[in-house]
């Protein structure tokens, strides 16, 4: 049974950190690129950063670049995006999801339930 399961979120306050986890199973998880998209309320869903199989190339979203580092951990089946200095239009449910191919992901890729940051004074 495939899946992936997001942790990490929770309430921050502007400048603070967060680390994002998510865990894969019952697939071969070095095989696929992973990537954090985010969905804010009354927001198109957004690529935020891409790592691929083989962990030589990743992407970020031009507003997270500097901030947040992905990277992944091919023995634990993991994925982690480190968040810094985040702002509060960084708020947003934050799901992975793994595709064989790479971008763009498509909803036959396989996708987690997502893990809600929240950045507030």
């Amino acid at each position: 049974q495939v899946q992936l399961v997001e942790s990490g979120g929770g309430l921050v306050q502007p400048g603070g950190s967060l680390r994002l986890s998510c865990r894969a199973s019952g697939f071969t998880f070095a095989d696929y690129a992973i990537s954090w998209f985010r969905q804010a309320p009354g927001k198109e869903r957004a690529g935020v950063s891409c790592i691929s199989s083989s962990d030589i190339s990743t992407y970020y979203l031009d507003s997270v670049k500097g901030r947040f580092t992905i990277s992944r951990d091919n023995a634990k089946n993991t994925v982690y995006l480190q968040m810094n200095s985040l702002k509060p239009e960084d708020a947003a449910v934050y799901s992975c999801a793994a595709s064989p191919q790479g971008p763009p992901f498509t909803d036959d890729d396989y996708w987690g339930q997502g893990t809600q940051v929240t950045v507030s004074s």
